[in-house]
């Protein structure tokens, strides 16, 4: 099959990047060009992290001024292209680690080769893909949209994503958090040799906000996942990412005779999880099991922030002097609930239970609660997590939605590092408090200085946005002076012309 004509927008995306690379302009204007320049775009992996870390500064500063409105933004021809070219660029890092000549599609060559794409004609991040390698193009499989990649949803997520605007993508499952993540699941090391699904995956053990913020990478080199967010949860995240720490061993079982019934499902729709029981129908007693990193088809049944609060609590180690025993009694039960929900593919909230196991959850939540009380700060973050879901001992929801933040502010004040980290994406996000962004960063950098790996990582990605700023800022300011020098010599140059 002959490869396809060149599209408008091919051109376009040539057109784009020989200006940025020559320094001309693009017709209209480009907002932050100059600091694109700085983030020394290289057609690299490392520099979509640059770009993330610029996007959650951007993020950052137009909150603080007032200015975030994606409405407004989206209006200006100057953000409009900003976004485009960084699209454009995505997409050529991406093609070039297939070896592939990117090929852009607007929504009418979209919507002629693909009829089938759930299009929504009014939304900006959907009117244009690339295709990045030639699975579509080389085979009689036209709706197939493995090779398809709509790099605008990323970059809006990024930029506008919160808990009240989330981005759904054109292919399904979730946007990725940034740049540098939805390139890195596309990669050809990360596609099943078949290509038989949507090539969006994530870390499995993270991901809202944030704010800040999806992770696809427990490397030394980090993710950039700072500023503010949202669903996927970017603040002074990504983006970026979590140097992984050694597992910890599981929890030894003891003996709690009275909170051991099996979670054997009360209806038909949660027969299969009660087959694939010992034939004792009772559940072993073991740590929550981390499910493989598999391509994201749905929304996990817990919200990230929640899901990577039981990962730290089960990774990061803070000693505890209370209320050890009560704490590890009720995670026995509990790690039970959240292994069986975590093999729904339905939201936490629709998952049913028979009422002796309720009855056991609530026992256990009551154990939790003694150990909080007793000033186990573990104890605290996981009661905090149930009451903040809907599911603690609070039956009011409002009630139980102030005492989950009391709990998280309680366990951040004893300084543990895991609950100063997820008090940060509270503010950042305004998930049972007030939005602020004062308090989130405040939050982060106590989580760093308490030597949590991924606020330290956020925290240093910050500062070197804000160093990359500064230096921009600072070039300006000597640019002004040295043509303001320039036009006084010229003046002072013609008075004395004019004299002699």
């Amino acid at each position: 099959m002959s490869a396809s004509p060149l599209t408008p927008l091919d051109y376009i995306a040539a057109g784009y990047w020989q200006d940025f690379l020559a320094g001309r302009p693009v017709a209209g204007g480009m907002a932050y060009e100059a600091e694109l320049h700085h983030c020394t775009l290289d057609e690299s992996l490392a520099s979509l992290q640059r770009i993330d870390t610029l996007l959650s500064q951007i993020r950052r500063d137009m909150i603080k001024s007032g200015t975030w409105d994606e409405a407004t933004l989206l209006a200006d021809e100057r953000y409009r292209n900003f976004m485009v070219f960084l699209a454009f660029y995505a997409g050529r890092v991406l093609a070039q680690q297939w070896q592939y000549t990117p090929h852009w599609f607007g929504e009418f060559e979209l919507r002629k080769r693909y009829p089938a794409l759930p299009l929504l004609t009014d939304d900006f991040y959907q009117h244009m893909a690339v295709v990045y390698h030639n699975d579509v193009e080389d085979t009689d499989k036209p709706n197939a949209t493995d090779s398809l990649f709509f790099a605008l949803e990323p970059i809006g997520l990024r930029l506008f994503g919160h808990i009240d605007r989330p981005f759904q993508a054109v292919q399904g499952g979730q946007v990725a958090s940034g740049l540098y993540q939805a390139v890195s699941a596309r990669l050809p090391n990360a596609i099943d040799s078949h290509h038989a699904l949507p090539i969006a995956t994530e870390r499995a053990t993270k991901e809202v906000t944030e704010t800040i913020v999806p992770r696809h990478s427990r490397q030394s080199i980090q993710t950039n996942t700072d500023a503010v967010n949202h669903t996927s949860y970017n603040e002074l995240q990504t983006t970026p990412e979590v140097v992984q720490a050694d597992t910890l061993l599981a929890k030894t079982a003891s003996s709690t005779a009275s909170l051991t019934a099996p979670l054997e499902a009360p209806s038909a729709q949660t027969a299969s999880v009660k087959s694939s029981q010992t034939e004792s129908d009772t559940i072993a007693i073991k740590p929550i099991i981390k499910p493989a990193v598999k391509p994201l088809i749905k929304e996990a049944p817990t919200p990230e922030l929640f899901s990577q609060l039981l990962i730290e609590l089960d990774e990061i180690e803070v000693p505890q002097i209370a209320g050890k025993t009560e704490y590890e009694q009720a995670c026995k039960i509990l790690d039970q609930f959240e292994q069986h929900i975590a093999k729904q593919e339905k939201p936490r909230a629709q998952v049913t239970f028979s009422q002796q196991h309720l009855a056991a959850k609530q026992q256990a939540l009551l154990k939790l609660q003694d150990a909080a009380h007793a000033g186990n700060s573990a104890a605290m973050l996981r009661l905090a997590m149930y009451e903040l879901l809907g599911e603690g001992v609070n039956t009011d929801k409002v009630a139980g939605m102030e005492a989950g933040v009391e709990w998280v502010k309680q366990a951040a004040s004893k300084d543990d590092s895991r609950a100063q980290r997820l008090l940060s994406k509270l503010y950042y996000q305004g998930f049972g408090v007030p939005q602020d962004m004062t308090n989130g960063k405040y939050w982060l950098e106590q989580a760093a200085k308490n030597g949590h790996a991924e606020a330290a990582s956020l925290m240093s990605q910050w500062q070197q946005a804000q160093t990359l700023i500064s230096t921009q800022k600072q070039e300006q300011h000597s640019l002004k002076r040295y043509q303001l020098l320039f036009a006084v010599i010229i003046v002072i140059a013609i008075l004395i012309f004019i004299i002699v």
